[in-house]
């Protein structure tokens, strides 16, 4: 039992990134995610929650094909991450503007089935949101504390803005996908560093 409430990596390292840290908002949808308000009026995420999520979220990715399963995000910081992570695990990587048709539309040029989508904020990557729900694709959706979260079906609570922080969550779920599927037996086998997933400034 011991080993469960471990930490993925150390708190530290989740606060060093930046995890925890919100927006000046707090939606009624995340506030089970919210440990604290600060003086300033910023919201703070609890990372045990993160941590937790992050576990759930890829030991549902690996029960998908990954040629099946789309990671999107528009945020300039969130598109190099979700490229090593569908690198990592054989996703489908969508950075950058989500095309419109790219799940409802079969004569696309651009067009994908896919069974299960990753979105880096349901507020930036509103096209591939829409298109999920509207064919009926479960989706898994890093959540920042001004999130709405009516339509996601695995929360993330995270920073989702941040470039160390989506980097570190992003290379967590890469880490711990290839761990449930048995591509790796340890941590020490993933041969990435949160660094190598961090965006250029």
């Amino acid at each position: 039992m011991e080993e469960e409430r471990k930490l993925l990596v150390s708190e530290e390292m989740y606060i060093s990134s930046g995890t925890e840290i919100g927006t000046q908002q707090g939606t009624a949808h995340m506030k089970p995610y919210i440990a604290k308000v600060r003086n300033d009026g910023l919201y703070l995420i609890n990372i045990e929650e993160t941590d937790r999520k992050i576990r759930h979220a890829a030991h549902l990715l690996a029960k998908y094909e990954p040629e099946k399963v789309m990671v999107a995000a528009v945020r300039h910081y969130a598109r190099k991450p979700i490229t090593m992570l569908a690198d990592a695990c054989g996703f489908i990587a969508q950075p950058g503007r989500f095309l419109p048709g790219t799940l409802t539309n079969p004569i696309s040029s651009n067009y994908h089935e896919v069974d299960l989508v990753l979105v880096n904020d349901p507020i930036g990557d509103r096209q591939a949101m829409n298109e999920a729900i509207k064919t009926g694709i479960p989706i898994i959706a890093l959540c920042d504390t001004n999130n709405e979260t009516g339509y996601v079906d695995l929360v993330i609570p995270v920073n989702n803005k941040g470039r160390k922080s989506l980097a570190l969550t992003y290379w967590l779920l890469a880490r711990e996908v290839l761990k449930a599927r048995g591509d790796i037996k340890s941590d020490e086998e993933f041969k990435y560093t949160p660094e190598d997933f961090e965006a250029e400034l």
